[in-house]
C-alpha cells in the first residue's frame, strides 16, 4: 500500500527509469496505453531537457508519439480519472494542449496549492508558529 492507494504505475521508457525502480513496490510500464487503463490519477512529469544527457530519449517528437499524454490516450482511464503536472509543462512533448487545459486537468488548482503549501512550510521552518 503506497501513498493509501492500490497501486502506484510508472511508465517511461527504460532509459528514464532508475535501475532499481521496482523495489519501491511500484508497477513499471514501458507502453503508456497499457499503464493508463483504468487508473484514477495521472501525474505527468516534465521531461527536464536541462538534465538529459545525449541518447536518453531519441527525439522530443518521438517521445511525445511514445509518451505523450492525447485525448485518446487519456480514454483509457477512468472516465473521472485527473490529470496532474507539477509544471512547467512542455506542451508537445509530454502532454497534449487539449489534455492540459481539459476538463479533467487539475493542474492549475495543483499549482495554486503548491504555492500555498510551500509557504505555509516556510512559515514553519522560519518560525512562524502554527501553520493556518
Amino acid at each position: 500500500n503506497i501513498l493509501g492507494t492500490h497501486e502506484v504505475r510508472v511508465i517511461a521508457p527504460k532509459t528514464l527509469l532508475p535501475a532499481d525502480v521496482e523495489q519501491l513496490g511500484v508497477h513499471v510500464f514501458h507502453d503508456l496505453e497499457q499503464g493508463l487503463e483504468e487508473v484514477d490519477v495521472i501525474i505527468m512529469l516534465r521531461l527536464q531537457k536541462e538534465r538529459m544527457q545525449g541518447g536518453l530519449i531519441p527525439s522530443e517528437h518521438e517521445f511525445f508519439q511514445l509518451y505523450g499524454l492525447t485525448p485518446e490516450r487519456l480514454r483509457r482511464a477512468r472516465p473521472d480519472a485527473i490529470v496532474m503536472h507539477p509544471g512547467p509543462a512542455n506542451r508537445g512533448v509530454e502532454i497534449d494542449s487539449r489534455v492540459a487545459d481539459g476538463p479533467q486537468s487539475v493542474i492549475l488548482e495543483q499549482v495554486s496549492n503548491g504555492i500555498a503549501v510551500r509557504m505555509a512550510v516556510m512559515s514553519l521552518i522560519m518560525g512562524g508558529g502554527e501553520a493556518a
